[in-house]
């Protein structure tokens, strides 16, 4: 990880769960963080707990739902910190939105956030890189075993299932254009994050997190580490970890 020191890493829904996990060990890795998330009260926490560290935290507010607010992210990045180096796709939102009896909101809501918003930010992030002649960037984006097999929450499948589509188009594109920018998707299975509560509510939640064994979201963090701790001709193109005891 010695050659990040220093250098500047985007990740989103970095206020809480993987993302703020994910955020902190990059810091303390030396590396100047831009954390985004909707609650800007909880990424100045999290700066002031990473004051110590080699690194930095920055806390930037923005709704990724919006695409003015993610521009506006990058305008600020640049102006405080030069531009991306790796871009960190974290922010994931699973709602309970059947198809039949769901609602037009709930679809949109999670397909602004967990596709829309990973396609600008890794366009944004690339032109970042390519403006500054960075070719040695990483886009990771954080995936999900449902981006590779169907569930209950379908809807939310689809949505990962797109960015398990994109990921990989997205490095045939970085190989036409000659970029050695390296572009990863890690999918996990069960993460103790709010993820079961969004998905299922509070008591569904509890039951869930207490009966089923489920990632912490220091080991999201261990796996973004180890990804970017790769040699430059080692490309770590799809990664899957599930709790041992998480059959599918």
């Amino acid at each position: 990880m010695e050659k990040w020191g220093g250098r500047v890493a985007l990740v989103t829904g970095a206020s809480m769960g993987a993302g703020r996990a994910i955020a902190k060990l990059l810091a303390t890795n030396g590396m100047r963080v831009a954390a985004c998330a909707r609650s800007l009260e909880n990424l100045q926490t999290l700066a002031t707990e990473c004051m110590a560290l080699p690194g930095s935290i920055i806390p930037i507010k923005c709704d990724l739902r919006i695409r003015e607010d993610i521009e506006t992210m990058f305008c600020v990045i640049k102006e405080k910190l030069m531009g991306v180096d790796v871009c960190i796709n974290n922010a994931g939102l699973a709602l309970d939105a059947p198809i039949i009896d769901g609602g037009y909101d709930a679809w949109e809501e999670m397909w602004h956030v967990n596709v829309r918003a990973v396609c600008i930010c890794t366009h944004l992030s690339v032109k970042s890189m390519l403006d500054r002649g960075v070719d040695d960037g990483h886009i990771i984006n954080i995936n999900s075993l449902s981006g590779h097999r169907v569930g209950k929450a379908h809807f939310y499948s689809a949505t990962k299932y797109a960015v398990t589509a994109l990921t990989e188009g997205i490095r045939w594109e970085l190989r036409g254009i000659n970029s050695h920018i390296k572009i990863t998707s890690i999918s996990p299975g069960l993460v103790q994050t709010n993820f079961a509560y969004n998905l299922m509510g509070k008591e569904d939640g509890d039951e869930c997190y207490s009966t089923r064994q489920a990632l912490q979201p220091e080991d999201m963090a261990k796996s973004v580490e180890y990804v970017l701790a790769t040699p430059p001709h080692v490309q770590v193109s799809e990664m899957m970890i599930r709790p041992t005891e998480q059959v599918v």
